[in-house]
């Protein structure tokens, strides 16, 4: 796949033949070449080229990638400010912080909504005590801000006897 850099070379090399394409083609006009609207068509059709690439070299945002994250399957989410994932019961807490940072880049959208401008995303593992009983437990949750995709300001918590009582 392209990267968002070469995309927009080749968009700058598609302007500029755009560009000449367009001269080209005011020079058939004035000295009445038999090519004169076929020029027309390349020419459109370059510059359609041009800024189409351009768009797509725009919408490619690679996400960055947590050092330690988990995989994780999202449970609950309404497109607003919460959002529940089921992680593995053998996480550790380094793991399971990390994953939560992870969930908090990946699941981040500028289209959700909340009253409070947060997002929350809570962890959840499930244990099954005995057969045919099924047990949700929260191992912890991370808060962030809505306003902005970059952003440090994250609450981590982090239910530790919990992931203790799991591991032990």
């Amino acid at each position: 796949m392209l990267s968002t850099a070469q995309l927009i070379l080749i968009a700058q090399w598609l302007g500029i033949a755009a560009i000449a394409g367009a001269v080209l083609t005011v020079l058939a006009f004035l000295l009445q070449w038999g090519i004169r609207f076929r020029l027309v068509g390349v020419s459109s059709f370059t510059a359609v080229l041009a800024v189409g690439v351009y768009a797509l070299s725009l919408s490619l945002y690679q996400r960055p990638v947590v050092a330690g994250a988990e995989k994780f399957v999202r449970v609950y989410d309404r497109a607003a400010g919460q959002v529940v994932i089921n992680v593995a019961a053998t996480l550790t807490p380094d793991a399971l912080e990390a994953t939560l940072r992870q969930a908090a880049l990946d699941l981040y959208s500028p289209g959700r909504t909340s009253p409070d401008g947060y997002l929350t995303i809570r962890a959840r593992t499930l244990l099954h005590p005995q057969s045919g009983v099924t047990q949700p437990v929260y191992l912890g949750a991370i808060r962030r801000s809505l306003v902005s995709r970059e952003t440090d300001d994250l609450q981590l918590q982090i239910d530790a006897e919990t992931l203790a009582q799991l591991a032990g």
